[in-house]
């Protein structure tokens, strides 16, 4: 598989890495202010910055490429992008998150939400600890998380930071080189409840992207991680 890399940061080297030692090959990386060309690709993996997302992704679509993409921090113009996929019949997934141990752990927190919802006497919340690089807080991940929670409860959002009685309060934590740490709880007067993913690297972020993309190479569609790997 021939692989275009869009942004070539931290984890487009990561990614770069692991695809080769699957016996893939990169043969372009764009970065902000690179020329766009999609010659030769068979898919285009981006996890470039906020603000450079959606050019990416457009560009790929446009030129009839695969798009696999893990930028966090652009989400209010997803339905663009799903409108785009389907207008040049193009494949695409989205994830917050490309972990094959974080999307397992997005259905274990969907289920125990399910679990409590009838439990007046648990509040929810959830912190989430990365490295001081990462831009956006809360992080993507914890998003994804807070809206499954929302799906199967009676909390109508999340907050950053503070408390509601109707929202999910998420504390997010800048700290050193920590991959990611995500943890949910639910506390009581008696008792509390938690459930965790930590990252060790971020070749598990890497290694999950390479995989979708070798899922989505020669499909068509708007996807999903849960379709990648058989969740639903």
């Amino acid at each position: 598989m021939k692989i275009a890399l869009l942004g070539y940061g931290r984890m487009g080297k990561t990614i770069e890495k692991l695809a080769v030692e699957r016996g893939h090959s990169v043969v372009k990386k764009i970065d902000q202010g690179d020329t766009y060309d999609f010659a030769d690709a068979d898919v285009a993996i981006d996890f470039s910055v906020p603000d450079a997302a959606v050019d990416n992704i457009s560009m790929a679509l446009k030129s009839g490429v695969p798009v696999v993409s893990g930028t966090t921090g652009w989400l209010d113009r997803y339905p663009e992008m799903v409108a785009l996929c389907k207008e040049n019949n193009g494949a695409f997934i989205y994830a917050s998150n490309f972990s094959v141990g974080v999307n397992i752990f997005f259905e274990l927190n969907k289920k125990l939400a399910q679990m409590m919802k009838a439990l007046d006497s648990y509040n929810v919340s959830m912190t989430e600890v990365h490295h001081i690089h990462k831009l956006d807080a809360p992080s993507g991940t914890a998003i994804t998380l807070a809206e499954g929670i929302i799906e199967e409860s009676s909390k109508t959002d999340w907050i950053l930071g503070n408390e509601e009685s109707n929202k999910i309060t998420i504390k997010a934590v800048r700290e050193a080189e920590v991959p990611g740490t995500h943890t949910i709880t639910y506390q009581s007067d008696v008792d509390e409840i938690m459930i965790e993913h930590k990252a060790h690297s971020r070749n598990g972020f890497a290694l999950g992207a390479i995989i979708a993309a070798e899922w989505l190479k020669d499909k068509k569609g708007v996807h999903t991680m849960k379709d990648v790997l058989n969740l639903s």
